[in-house]
């Protein structure tokens, strides 16, 4: 199978998503894509402990993509190898009463991981330029000045926010966390064909809500909205990867991939030396413990 490149899937200029493959054309079975991750499972645990030690950085993982897109299965199996200490999952839903009483960068600022740590943002803060933009009148819940009514909220605003969210993640990045955004790109078709299953196969019944198909019927304004946050956004510090994901176990694994190759370019990121006093001291303690 064809080595993978981060920078294939990173966004340095601007995109169309419509141009953009939603499955890749790879020689592979399922049992080979399984097999790379696993290795790939193997290196981020060993690396998370080290980071752990290190306790200067902290990572934050963002992923994205409509639903089907299989973004909590891919946190499953991404990340299943690590020590549960240090990798912490986040869910962002509709804003609750209290998160309401603060802007709307608020709770992800509480979110964020410690160093040494992982969070995951499965959806994000990049909701409020995604959902919102699609659905404005969400927007009048967060009670902001100037904002009365859907017509106030122009494209200055959206505009606004994007750059709220570019200082954002500049300055965590600054102060030491290591910003990685994912874009699950999913295709029309294949979604249709997800929710069928969610449907037709009874132990995934759960999974369904009408409420999906409302947001389907929206799926072109969702794409441009993607389009504009995505090109608006994707920085050095704090880049987005369009992952094609179509199919599961390799967008798996590109994710995957694409995280130890970039956590492999923070070379300063090693396990801490002992104190030479303690070093001095090892056969000491040996024979205390003795």
């Amino acid at each position: 199978m064809k080595s993978i490149d981060p920078e294939d899937f990173k966004v340095t200029h601007p995109i169309r998503l419509s141009e953009i493959p939603t499955k890749l054309n790879v020689k592979a079975s399922d049992d080979d894509k399984e097999e790379k991750l696993d290795k790939v499972q193997q290196k981020l645990s060993k690396f998370q402990d080290v980071m752990y030690a290190h306790n200067r950085y902290g990572v934050l993982i963002c992923l994205q993509g409509m639903d089907t897109s299989g973004k909590d299965s891919l946190i499953r199996e991404v990340f299943k190898e690590f020590n549960p200490r240090g990798v912490v999952v986040h869910s962002f839903k509709t804003p609750n009463s209290t998160e309401l009483e603060h802007d709307y960068l608020w709770r992800h600022y509480l979110a964020l991981p410690e160093k040494g740590k992982f969070a995951i943002f499965n959806r994000t803060h990049y909701e409020n330029v995604l959902v919102t933009r699609v659905h404005p009148e969400y927007i009048l819940n967060e009670n902001l000045p100037g904002i009365e009514k859907v017509e106030d909220i122009t494209p200055e605003f959206w505009n606004n926010r994007m750059e709220q969210i570019n200082n954002f993640e500049k300055h965590i990045a600054q102060n030491g966390t290591i910003v990685l955004k994912f874009y699950l790109h999913l295709s029309k078709d294949e979604q249709r064909d997800r929710l069928l299953r969610r449907l037709d196969e009874a132990d995934h019944n759960w999974k369904f809500s009408p409420g999906d198909l409302k947001e389907r019927e929206r799926w072109d304004d969702y794409m441009s909205c993607y389009e504009s946050a995505i090109n608006n956004t994707s920085k050095p510090h704090a880049p987005w990867y369009v992952v094609p994901a179509d199919d599961k176990e390799m967008a798996r694994y590109i994710v995957a991939k694409i995280i130890w190759e970039e956590m492999q370019l923070h070379t300063d990121i090693q396990e801490p030396e002992l104190d030479d006093k303690v070093k001095a001291d090892m056969e000491f303690f040996r024979k205390q413990l003795k």
